[in-house]
């Protein structure tokens, strides 16, 4: 959920999954919260995995009685902060709407595949098909390291995320030692891109 709540709207009723968790952090919130969303009937056969203050309803040397959910799983002092800043995130995604920030996605997508085709010896990784991507693409540089390519972007101060983004053994099944990968959200633009493409190129004249 976590790269699909910030990017498209979302169906739980439809999805139909015993489960759906994302990140505050993804969504313009506060890091240190996230949303764990599931099915009452599974969540009541689940013994909570966190102890401390009203979690429970009542407590005897002999028993425990658990209390109502959620709060049974949301044990001691909750993250106050972080709680009004996702949802205050949550309330200006909502103001914008999110089939407009699909939409201003797909439009970056579209230009950032079409200039990344233009060049020589880079490969992009995922599905051609806008409609079917977030607004995150991975690519590698032939024959130069992620992080050799995330530095030099750095230094034009272009940020992009460089390794095996925690999927190693789905590195391993591409056959690469890991990835480079730029993120687009509501607030970048083609001018953007266009640095970005200008910060390859750089980095083909540095590693040729």
């Amino acid at each position: 959920g976590c790269q699909a709540v910030p990017h498209l709207a979302v169906d739980l009723q439809k999805l139909d999954c015993d489960f759906y968790a994302f990140s505050g952090h993804k969504m313009l919130g506060p890091t240190g919260i996230g949303v764990l969303w599931g099915k009452h009937q599974i969540l009541e056969q689940l013994p909570p995995f966190l102890y401390g203050g009203d979690m429970i309803s009542a407590v005897t040397i002999e028993s425990t009685s658990f209390n109502v959910i959620p709060r049974r799983f949301e044990a001691g002092t909750p993250n106050v902060s972080g709680g009004i800043g996702l949802g205050a995130a949550t309330e200006y995604l909502s103001k914008i709407g999110m089939d407009e920030i699909r939409s201003h996605e797909k439009k970056l997508l579209s230009y950032a595949m079409e200039r990344m085709s233009e060049l020589k010896g880079v490969t992009l990784y995922g599905c051609p098909d806008v409609d079917r991507r977030s607004g995150v693409f991975s690519f590698n540089v032939d024959n130069v390291h992620p992080h050799d390519v995330a530095q030099v972007l750095d230094d034009r101060g272009i940020a992009v995320r460089s390794g095996d983004h925690c999927g190693q053994p789905f590195m391993k099944e591409l056959g690469i030692r890991g990835a480079v990968r730029a993120s687009f959200y509501l607030y970048n633009t083609t001018d953007e891109i266009d640095a970005l493409i200008q910060g390859l190129l750089r980095v083909k004249e540095i590693f040729a």
